[in-house]
């Protein structure tokens, strides 16, 4: 029997300058999704949640929150960047680049600009990116710069925790 370990993510020593990665799920909104997440954070925008107020704004209908939009790139991203990370350490240079509305799918991909080893993290590194979110039509909906600490692969924070069972699992026993 091997056991062949899930995706671990990455490690600071993994990260090169001007490595892309197109983060591999896409995730479309609804507007269940924008209406519970402009009520969670307490939004009183109407153009969030008012169908009226939307259709009568220059957009014609309802638009997503902005934060909505950023939690998701920021999510679609941790896969492939922030698996390993312990800290954010900023979020920059925030572009809101067109609209987003329920219906729309949003895809991100980012690239390396900066990495560093941390000065007072011996086991840790600094990484900047610049991810970019698309919709279903690839036209660019958001752009940020963020920068994150994160554990070098011999960190004993990057250890995985997983349980050892006593007996392993087996084909025979499933």
């Amino acid at each position: 029997m091997t056991i062949k370990p899930g995706w671990q993510g990455r490690f600071f020593e993994d990260f090169e300058v001007g490595d892309v990665y197109q983060h591999p799920l896409g995730r479309t909104i609804t507007e269940t999704d924008n209406t519970w997440f402009t009520l969670l954070t307490m939004n009183t925008n109407q153009a969030h949640f008012n169908a009226q107020v939307g259709a009568s704004s220059e957009f014609g209908r309802m638009l997503v929150v902005s934060p909505l939009t950023i939690s998701i790139a920021i999510g679609q991203s941790v896969t492939d960047l922030t698996q390993n990370a312990f800290a954010n350490l900023g979020l920059d240079d925030v572009q809101l680049t067109a609209p987003v509305y329920a219906g729309d799918t949003l895809w991100s991909e980012s690239i390396v600009l900066e990495k560093r080893e941390s000065r007072s993290r011996p086991t840790a590194g600094i990484v900047t990116v610049r991810t970019r979110t698309l919709n279903q039509d690839a036209a660019e909906v958001l752009g940020f710069r963020r920068t994150f600490y994160v554990h070098k692969s011999s960190a004993e924070g990057a250890a995985s925790l997983f349980p050892q069972a006593e007996k392993p699992l087996t084909v025979e026993d499933a």
